[in-house]
């Protein structure tokens, strides 16, 4: 069993034992570790450091001369050797192929999660016995130039 899997089962545990009501996953961990289903981890403090670093980096905003809000720091995900590696480089300074690289991720992943709301509404609404299906359009024309007028 993965990592992933066995905290999966954890998950649907406490889901079971609580009677399927939302939960936060701190609350879950607690309740994993007490019940003996979960270890807390020895902790390396280069990883824990270099996760802030990048929360930092992903957090941090500046304003241009025509008052946009823009992301200051870009990542660029790379696989060597089948260990992945993420390199940062900031917007203003980073070479033209870091940034195409960068935009090209950012809009991969927006897509990879509009396929899977899409797919999680129309099971929900397949499972749902209520009549009147939620809609949920996709099309982020609209929005994206209602909040660029704002």
């Amino acid at each position: 069993m993965t990592k992933n899997e066995h905290l999966q089962n954890v998950w649907r545990g406490y889901e079971e034992q609580t009677g399927h009501l939302a939960a936060t996953t701190r609350d879950v961990v607690k309740w994993g570790v007490e019940q003996g289903f979960l270890e807390l981890p020895d902790v390396d403090p280069y990883d824990v450091l270099a996760g802030d670093m990048a929360r930092a980096l992903r957090e941090e905003y500046a304003t241009d001369s025509k008052g946009r809000r823009y992301r200051v720091n870009h990542a660029v995900r790379i696989t060597k050797a089948g260990v992945q590696l993420t390199f940062w480089a900031m917007l203003g300074y980073a070479d033209r192929p870091h940034m195409q690289r960068a935009f090209t991720q950012r809009r991969e992943g927006i897509v990879g999660d509009c396929l899977q709301l899409r797919i999680d509404v129309d099971v929900y609404n397949e499972m749902s016995k209520d009549p009147q299906p939620i809609q949920l359009p996709l099309d982020f024309t609209y929005d994206v130039a209602e909040r660029l007028a704002a």
